[in-house]
C-alpha cells in the first residue's frame, strides 16, 4: 500500500465509546485499471460512515491515487455525507482508499421488537399522522429507480403480513423467508437486474435481497429504506482474518412508529445487531452507491474492491 498523500480528507471526532458494545476499523479500497489513459475523471463518493444513536464515527479519512488537490464535501438529501472529486491529471488507474473507526451501541433485541402494532395500523398511519418521524418515513413509501411495486411482490409479502399480525413480527418472518427461499449467487444478477427477474429466479446477492424486501414492504403500503454498509465476517476456526476478504453489504430498515427504524438482514436471516456497520441509507442502491462517476477516455476498465473489517478493543470505561 502506498503512503497516503498529505491531501487526504480526514475527519476525527472525540471518541465517544463509553457504553459501546463494539468497535471496528474498516478499510475500503477500490481500484480501477484502464486499458487507455483517462484524461478527466469526476467521482461522487458515499464512503463516510454515518453517525446516529446506534453508531458513532470516531475517525475517517479518504485519499486517492492520483492525488486530488481539490474536493468538495457535502450532505445528500437523505443526510449521508458525500465527497465529490475531480481528477484532471492523466492516469491509467485510480485507487480510492477509505478508512474509518466506528463504535456501535446496542440495538433492539428480538424480545424488544415483539408485540408491535398490527401492520395494517402502521399502513393506515402513513399519510395521516403528521409527526416529523412519520413524515420523514413517507419518503420511503414509493417506487424508486431500482425498487418497483407489482402484484407478485405484494403476494409474496402477504404470506408474512397476515391480517392483524404485529408489524415487526411480520418483518422478521419476511426476513427469514427470503433467506430460505432465495439462493446467494454472485453471478446471477448485476446492478441493473430488475426485481421481477430476481423474484422469478430466486437467486441474487445482498443488494437484490434488500431491494426485494423493500419492494415487498412498499407494495403493501409500509415504508422501508435501503442501508449500505459492511458486516463483520468470521474466519474459520483457527484461521487468521484475511486482509480484503470482507465485502460491502446491504440490508433493510423498517419504520416502526413506537421504536423508530429497525434493521433486518435478509441475506443473513437476522435482526441487525452489533456486527453491521452503516455507511448510509436511501430509497435503494442508486442513492448510496459507494462510488459513481464519469471518465473521459479509459477504454475498458477492470474493477477490484477490497474491504477489511477488523474488531478493535473497547476504550477504557466503555
Amino acid at each position: 500500500m502506498i503512503a497516503p498523500p498529505m491531501t487526504a480528507q480526514s475527519i476525527t471526532n472525540s471518541p465517544a465509546s463509553a457504553g459501546a458494545c463494539a468497535r471496528y476499523r474498516v478499510v475500503h479500497e477500490t481500484r480501477y485499471t484502464y486499458s487507455s489513459t483517462v484524461t478527466l475523471s469526476q467521482q461522487y463518493l458515499h464512503l463516510t460512515p454515518r453517525s446516529f444513536p446506534c453508531q458513532q464515527t470516531e475517525s475517517h479519512l479518504i485519499w486517492l491515487d492520483p492525488v486530488v488537490n481539490d474536493g468538495k464535501d457535502g450532505v445528500d438529501y437523505f443526510g449521508n455525507l458525500t465527497r465529490h472529486v475531480a481528477l484532471t491529471v492523466p492516469h491509467d488507474s485510480l485507487l480510492v482508499h477509505a478508512e474509518s473507526t466506528v463504535s456501535l451501541w446496542e440495538r433492539y433485541t428480538l424480545a424488544q421488537i415483539a408485540g408491535t402494532l398490527p401492520w395494517e395500523c402502521v399502513r393506515d398511519m402513513m399519510g395521516k399522522e403528521k409527526s416529523a418521524a412519520t413524515l420523514e418515513a413517507c419518503r420511503y413509501l414509493y417506487a424508486s429507480p431500482h425498487v418497483a411495486s407489482f402484484p407478485e411482490l405484494e403476494a409474496y409479502a402477504r404470506a408474512s403480513y397476515t391480517p392483524g399480525r404485529p408489524q415487526l413480527d411480520a418483518a422478521l418472518d419476511l426476513t427469514y423467508r427470503i433467506f430460505d427461499d432465495f439462493e446467494f449467487d454472485a453471478k446471477a444478477t448485476d446492478i441493473s437486474t430488475p426485481l421481477d427477474q430476481v423474484l422469478r429466479g430466486r437467486r441474487g446477492v445482498c443488494q437484490d435481497f434488500a431491494q426485494l424486501m423493500i419492494g415487498c414492504l412498499r407494495s403493501i403500503g409500509l415504508p422501508a429504506r435501503y442501508v449500505s454498509g459492511y458486516i463483520l465476517t468470521h474466519p474459520p476456526a483457527g484461521k487468521p482474518r484475511l486482509i480484503g476478504a470482507d465485502a460491502s453489504h446491504a440490508w433493510v430498515s423498517v419504520f416502526c412508529p413506537a421504536l423508530g427504524w429497525v434493521d433486518f438482514d435478509p441475506t443473513n436471516r437476522c435482526l441487525v445487531q452489533h456486527e453491521h456497520i452503516t455507511l448510509g441509507w436511501g430509497r435503494d442502491f442508486s442513492d448510496v452507491t459507494p462510488l459513481r462517476g464519469i471518465v473521459l477516455g479509459g477504454g475498458k476498465q477492470e474493477l477490484e474492491v477490497q474491504v477489511t473489517v477488523t474488531p478493535l478493543p473497547l476504550l477504557e470505561g466503555a
